[in-house]
This record gives structure tokens, sequence and C-alpha cells, in this order.
């Protein structure tokens, strides 16, 4: 699938119609895909699957609903389908965001750059809005993995389980280095190659996210509950261009620094390194997203099945 190889990199860094009402009645049961109100417009969101807890995927930076949705490759399931198999699963497109440059964000655009506590607050307000029971299982891609652990310090009553795939550490600004962190700023800011039209893309300082989660992770630890972190083992893809001043090889080092300290979150965390996957984990080995998610779910609804 061609489109992959613009979308790897862009997370590194990276329908229904009718009253929004009916929406937000509808969104809470059976299966669902249509426009939500919120603060600040409209979100599109999709739901399927019963029982709960209710899984609540949040897509790496750049990326909407479809990076869960989409046919990953021959004898794959898609993620969302899987996890609606066993629970309630809902996955939402941020404004901004694409799967490729023919597959924009369904949602209503919004003025960038954001925040983190923005992205937050309007997932926050889309949960509300929408019905969907709580509190919720979070599975979280890149970026979206500093957005669930910031919205479970902001919201912890709201947050029963965690699955981070791949995800942002907010230490890597440190880990880097100065010189380090300026050379990834300059490779990810940027539009990706073909997207320079699209003026509405998401936009967040990476910096800026990170301390704010520092902050609030210090005076809101993770209280104890179940969390998976998930690892590519695989470098991640880069586009042709990268400048000399980036080092792939100093970059993927932070990251299995960044890694290992998400994974020692809490002390009963499990880590999992997925052999076959680079940064598109839920792309490359499905599967494995899914399991991990089950196991999360599973122990919400019974914690003696959280075993090593």
């Amino acid at each position: 699938m061609a489109r992959w190889s613009t979308v790897s990199w862009l997370v590194v860094g990276l329908m229904a119609t009718g009253p929004t009402t009916a929406f937000a009645q509808s969104a809470a049961s059976g299966d669902f895909r249509g426009m939500v109100a919120v603060a600040e417009g409209k979100i599109h969101l999709e739901c399927a699957g019963v029982g709960g807890p209710a899984v609540i995927l949040i897509s790496g930076y750049r990326n909407n609903a479809e990076v869960w949705t989409v046919e990953p490759g021959p004898e794959l399931e898609p993620v969302f389908a899987g996890v609606a198999g066993f629970t309630r699963v809902c996955a939402y497109d941020r404004p901004g965001t694409i799967l490729a440059a023919d597959h924009l964000s369904r949602s209503d655009p919004v003025a960038m750059p954001r925040t983190a506590d923005a992205v937050v607050a309007e997932l926050h307000d889309l949960l509300q809005t929408s019905r969907i029971p709580g509190p919720h299982v979070l599975a979280a891609h890149s970026l979206g993995g500093l957005f669930a652990r910031l919205y479970a310090a902001t919201y912890p009553g709201d947050v029963a389980g965690i699955v981070l795939v791949d995800a942002w550490q907010e230490d890597l600004p440190e880990i880097l280095g100065p010189d380090g962190w300026s050379a990834y700023v300059d490779v990810a800011g940027p539009p990706p190659p073909g997207l320079a039209f699209y003026t509405e893309l998401e936009s967040i300082d990476f910096g800026a996210a990170s301390q704010t989660l520092h902050e609030a992770a210090q005076a809101a630890p993770l209280p104890p509950l179940p969390i998976i972190v998930i690892s590519r083992a695989r470098p991640v893809q880069l586009p042709p261009d990268v400048p000399a001043e980036f080092s792939p090889e100093a970059f993927e080092a932070a990251w299995r620094e960044g890694q290992a300290r998400l994974a020692a979150l809490l002390p009963d965390a499990k880590h999992v390194v997925a052999t076959e996957s680079d940064h598109y984990v839920q792309i490359a080995q499905p599967a494995l997203v899914v399991d991990a998610i089950r196991a999360v779910v599973e122990a919400v609804r019974d914690r003696a099945t959280w075993r090593d």
C-alpha cells in the first residue's frame, strides 16, 4: 500500500448526517459513524461492538481514525474490528489529521497550532457528549500516547487502563539533547511532501506538549491500573531527504530509552516488543495490538487476570 510510505513518517514526528443530538444518543450503543458537536465544532466519531469497558483509540500525530480501520494487509484484521469483537470500541478524527493526501480529517477544522491541553479537553468533551460509558481503556499510538497519559492525569477517574503503541515519551527532548532535538524538530515539523495544500494540517509543538505532560504527571502520577507498552523493533521509516544533522541511530537509541521509561511507569506494567514492526505496529502486527487491548480490558473486568 503506497500511502504508508507517507503515513509512516507523519506520526514519528510521528457519512452519517442528521441532528447532532441524535448522534449523541446513538453513539453510546450500536454501530455508529457520524459527527458529534464539541466546543470548537463537530468531530467525526465511529463506534462498534458491545460491552465494557469501552476502548478509545487515539491516533498519533496527524493521523485520523482510519489508521485503526483501514485493511492492514492480506489476512490481517484491523485493530478496530478486532477490538469490536470483545468490547465496545470508538475512534475519532482529530481536526487536521489524515490517512493520506486523499483521506483528510472528517472533523471540522480548528485553528493551528494546538496545545496538548486543547486536544485532551476536546476528547473529554467528545466522550461526555457521546455518552459513552466510562471509565475507558485508552489505546494510543505515538503522540497519541502523550494525549492518553495527559488525559489520565487530567481526568483520573475516567481512565481504567492504558495501551501505549510505540508511544511518545516526554523525556525525548532531554534524551536527544539540544542538537539532536533541534534536528528532530527540523525533520518532523514541516508538512510532509504533497500536503502543502492542506493548510489545516495538525500542528503541535512537541516540546511544549512534552513539558505539559511532564508537569501533569508530576502533579498527578498514574494510579494503579493495567498498562501495556508496545515498542517497535525495527527502525522508523524516514523520508529520503533527511538532513545530515539528523542522526537516525541517535534517534532510535533515544526512542528505545523512552520506551524503557514508559515501561517503568507502574511496577506491574507490561512491555511487549513488536519484533516485525516499525512505528506503525497497528498496521504491521494488528493482532499484537488487539491482544494487548484484550488483556487490559480483561484486567479491568477482573484484576485477577493481570499476571506476568
